[in-house]
């Protein structure tokens, strides 16, 4: 981000990661820390059945899907700090959107919107200058910091927006009118949507504009930058355990749920525990990243990705009846820990990867593209399972197929250690 004969100063170092960090988690808030947050009371206040909800999340998954791949050429060819910011001016106009409360096709039309502002203007740059960021010696700490930074963003701002739904609503909760839960919904919106516009005049103004390209790159760069990638067997890999460890964030979505229909926890209490796990986030990735760059990337993710699977089995059994909240505490909280770990280890497997850093984009976008496939069918089968299986089974079954993703990438994550252990030993 700094031209090469002028190393950025701490300080300038600091900024740039701060600003990273707030615009990374920013411009998610409105698409899914709101209704992972707030999943009943969105249900409510919109009308919908989980499947519905989860329709609109697919439409999000397709748009994003066809994003990834031109949106890795575009972040190794055009300036960060602009693409960024257009990203978060558009994502903040769609806030006003969802703050009018629109009908279901409305609300399709806005997260297959959304799909675009994210992913094709945002996310391979973020990707890309937070690998210059780490640079080839410390990878797993730039990644660990940017994840677990948007984490404790995500965490605090939810905290806040929890406190402000509940300072909105009546005392007992379980009384409030149709009135009352949508304008407390309304005001959350409406915080999110100013916070994502602040963001964007964060990148704006805070990133530097050195390093910023000024002539067009050929053609040829791009596809051959794709030519190359595609024929690395540790980017294929790489992309399989990003598959399962996003099946498993975007499971996450499930907590608040499960705890107001099976724990019976009413709408505050399930939002608190949806934060909680948000929470673990900043913790979990930032001590992922740190011990990575000591241990070594491929085996945190091998141990990450067990610990996920233990969890979400224990989930899938269900150990949990009213009133045993401790025990469900403790295994929401371990299994959140390894979820957010992966976060903040999986782009950081490109350093042991060996992919040149000239073609971050172009892997960036070849990895999100079968990576981040979840979000197409996470929603819609939530939904399916929860809405044919009413009540705690529901909840059983998709806890049971996050522990098969967790199986599947932890098996892509042993053969990547192996690789990477035979060309160290070459």
């Amino acid at each position: 981000m700094t031209k090469p004969d002028q190393p950025p100063s701490p300080i300038a170092r600091a900024i740039a990661m701060f600003t990273l960090i707030v615009a990374g988690e920013a411009v998610f808030f409105l698409p899914f820390v709101l209704p992972r947050v707030f999943r009943p009371t969105l249900l409510e206040v919109f009308q919908l059945t989980n499947l519905e909800l989860g329709i609109a999340f697919s439409l999000y998954g397709v748009v994003a899907m066809i994003a990834y791949f031109p949106g890795g050429p575009l972040a190794d060819m055009f300036s960060a700090r602009k693409l960024m910011a257009v990203a978060l001016l558009a994502t903040a106009a769609g806030g006003l959107l969802l703050a009018s409360i629109p009908s279901l096709g409305g609300l399709k039309l806005l997260y297959g919107f959304w799909g675009a502002t994210t992913i094709l203007l945002f996310w391979a740059p973020l990707i890309r200058a937070t690998r210059a960021w780490g640079g080839a010696m410390l990878p797993g700490r730039a990644f660990g910091f940017l994840d677990g930074g948007r984490g404790l963003v995500a965490a605090a701002i939810g905290s806040g927006a929890v406190a402000l739904f509940a300072l909105l609503m009546p005392e007992d909760v379980q009384t409030a009118s149709a009135a009352q839960r949508t304008h407390a919904f309304q005001q959350v919106v409406y915080l999110f949507t100013g916070i994502t516009l602040a963001a964007a005049v964060l990148v704006w103004f805070a990133l530097p504009r050195q390093g910023e390209p000024s002539d067009p790159i050929e053609l040829k760069r791009p596809l051959g930058a794709v030519r190359r990638v595609l024929k690395m067997p540790t980017v294929w890999l790489q992309a399989i355990v990003v598959v399962s460890a996003y099946v498993g964030y975007k499971g996450l979505d499930n907590i608040s749920l499960y705890a107001h229909e099976v724990l019976e926890f009413d709408e505050v209490q399930a939002a608190q525990v949806g934060t909680l796990s948000m929470w673990m986030r900043p913790v979990a990735a930032v001590a992922a990243g740190l011990l990575a760059d000591r241990f070594g990337v491929a085996r945190l993710t091998i141990l990450s990705l067990l610990g996920f699977g233990i969890g979400s089995g224990m989930l899938a059994v269900g150990a949990f009846p009213p009133g045993m909240s401790m025990f469900f505490f403790a295994t929401m909280i371990s299994t959140s820990a390894c979820v957010f770990a992966l976060r903040g280890l999986y782009f950081a497997m490109m350093e042991e990867g060996r992919v040149p850093f000239g073609d971050t984009g172009c892997a960036v976008g070849i990895v999100s593209v079968i990576g981040f496939t979840p979000d197409v069918f996470m929603g819609p089968w939530m939904g399916i399972l929860l809405d044919r299986w009413p009540g705690e089974l529901g909840h059983q079954y998709f806890f049971a197929s996050l522990a098969v993703a967790a199986t599947i990438g932890l098996i892509a994550s042993i053969a990547f250690w192996r690789i990477v252990r035979r060309w160290n030993e070459a």
